[in-house]
């Protein structure tokens, strides 16, 4: 489609390819150039699953927009179609390659951006196909789940696995109390899906729509993003002062928890053995939440929306089951799956009045709210890490060195006296370099977030798809983080340990953090796994 005509040249060049040269005189809008484009869009349709209307992707498709563009309301070409096995093995992804019109740009965002390489172009011709190892299931090969190769594709040939019956059907279940939590990163997406500014902060609105749903509950995940603190920090305490494993690395993003255990697994025991928030707060809600209102834990169904689509295989792993062997998390869906249920129920999004949280549950710190975004989670933990070590308050808690959109922020802070040297990386391609250098002992740190999704949770691969045109005009991570920012600082508490909520649930029920009851309910484990890629 990026054909164009060079003066004294013969046919076209394509423009993506072409360097430019002193004095060339290119034409990008001639009539042969528009008939050429119409004759590879119509090819390109020729060989695609024309499933619009059912499609994931209608009315966000790039190919739906030029066909629209350039008039083509029939296909010249028909011919044979190639006719391949839809791929949704994974709890997370489902692959369809009938969709795929080859522009590779799920292939080059899984090499280049996350350094994957889970799939690749295979075969030659017209037998050309996008696929993985031997034609393995992305479940079965090194696929982190991340979601970006869908943030990424023009079209539906790749979509998260839709879990909206599932919810749908609790929800008409009276013996069912289904309780819904949302990740800090949904509310400054959500109301995109309904024409809202890029980064509007739409969480008012997101629980009216969630309580029309008719969820028993809704409650903020932020809430476990606090308790994760709690506990990560505690964490990273007892490490520094009994000579524990350092430096010690995050474990919120499943996606990186995938990554490490199939390609760095010595490191292992560097890893945060606390659960991820919305893990966390499943756990509570099914244990101390449960007791406190009488509720029987069996009953109790947990929804989690989340703007990442590792998280639906994150609730299938081993040990993440909290009181009477529940599973501390029963589904999750997606920030996009959400939107569908309210446009499919009818809810004009945009005319809602906002609502709060459910009490108590819905208290939450400025802390919790910048998880969703990189550097998020280092600052939260730093805020309440430096607080409790040098047993006084803060004079400043902003740690603007570990914000922003690079990929591997290196940063040096005081706390207690003592140099404590972090990183921040996001993208999975710049955490296989900090890896490596840890590994090869170029680096040293004591404390590492890593997020997979490049700019973290924001643009996770769960968030709103904005086409390759908005992205080269818009900064989308910066307005979503401006906004993730301005709740923080506009929260009456801003630091995860002075949560009033969690300091009633520990007293009453967990004990201190790190100990034994919390460790029982709100820590985790890992495993190596094995891998393929090309």
């Amino acid at each position: 489609m990026c054909v164009v005509e060079v003066e004294g040249r013969r046919g076209f060049a394509t423009s993506c390819i072409q360097k430019a040269e002193e004095g060339m005189v290119v034409h990008t809008n001639t009539e042969k150039v528009i008939e050429a484009r119409k004759t590879v869009l119509d090819l390109i349709l020729s060989n695609h699953e024309r499933e619009c209307l059912t499609c994931t992707r209608n009315g966000n498709c790039e190919l739906q927009k030029l066909a629209e563009e350039f008039g083509l309301n029939d296909i010249k070409y028909e011919g044979s179609k190639n006719k391949h096995p839809i791929d949704d093995k994974s709890p997370s992804i489902v692959r369809d390659f009938n969709k795929c019109v080859l522009c590779r740009r799920c292939v080059s965002t899984c090499k280049k951006v996350q350094g994957i390489s889970a799939i690749d172009c295979t075969e030659r011709g017209f037998e050309s196909c996008v696929s993985t190892f031997e034609n393995e299931s992305l479940n079965d090969v090194n696929c982190t789940f991340c979601g970006q190769c869908i943030q990424n594709c023009p079209v539906g040939a790749l979509k998260e696995k839709d879990n909206t019956d599932i919810v749908e059907e609790k929800l008409k279940d009276k013996d069912t109390f289904v309780v819904v939590q949302t990740a800090p990163a949904v509310r400054v997406g959500i109301g995109e899906e309904f024409g809202m500014p890029i980064g509007t902060n739409a969480q008012g609105k997101m629980i009216t729509a969630l309580k029309k749903l008719g969820f028993d509950k809704v409650f903020d995940t932020n809430t476990g993003a606090d308790f994760t603190i709690m506990e990560e920090a505690t964490e990273f305490i007892n490490r520094v002062k009994n000579n524990g494993v350092l430096p010690m690395t995050t474990s919120c993003c499943p996606a990186w928890i995938r990554f490490v255990e199939m390609n760095y697994p010595e490191f292992l025991d560097h890893v945060s053995s606390c659960k991820s928030p919305h893990e966390m707060f499943g756990a509570i809600i099914k244990s101390y939440y449960a007791q406190k209102h009488n509720i029987d834990p069996s009953k109790i169904f947990v929804v989690s929306v989340m703007p990442c689509v590792a998280k639906k295989f994150e609730i299938t792993r081993d040990d993440m089951q909290g009181v009477e062997n529940l599973n501390d998390v029963d589904v999750v869906i997606t920030t996009r799956e959400l939107a569908r249920m309210i446009k499919r129920a009818h809810i004009e999004f945009t005319e809602l009045e906002d609502s709060e949280y459910d009490s108590p549950i819905g208290e939450a710190t400025g802390a919790a709210a910048i998880f969703g975004v990189t550097g998020g989670v280092m600052e939260a933990a730093l805020r309440t890490a430096a607080e409790i070590m040098q047993g006084t308050p803060l004079k400043k808690i902003e740690f603007e060195e570990v914000r922003g959109q690079e990929g591997i922020k290196k940063a040096t802070v005081k706390i207690a006296g003592k140099d404590v040297r972090v990183a921040v990386v996001s993208g999975l391609a710049n955490a296989r370099r900090v890896m490596e250098d840890l590994k090869n002992g170029k680096a040293d740190y004591d404390f590492l977030e890593v997020m997979s999704c490049p700019g973290g949770c924001i643009l996770g691969g769960g968030q709103p798809i904005k086409s390759s045109k908005t992205r080269s005009k818009v900064n989308v991570f910066k307005k979503r983080a401006d906004s993730i920012y301005s709740i923080d600082e506009k929260s009456t508490i801003r630091k995860s340990h002075e949560n009033p909520y969690l300091k009633e649930v520990y007293k009453e029920y967990l004990g201190e953090a790190g100990g034994h009851n919390a460790h029982k309910l709100l820590h985790t484990s890992y495993v190596k796994r094995e891998k393929y890629r090309f």
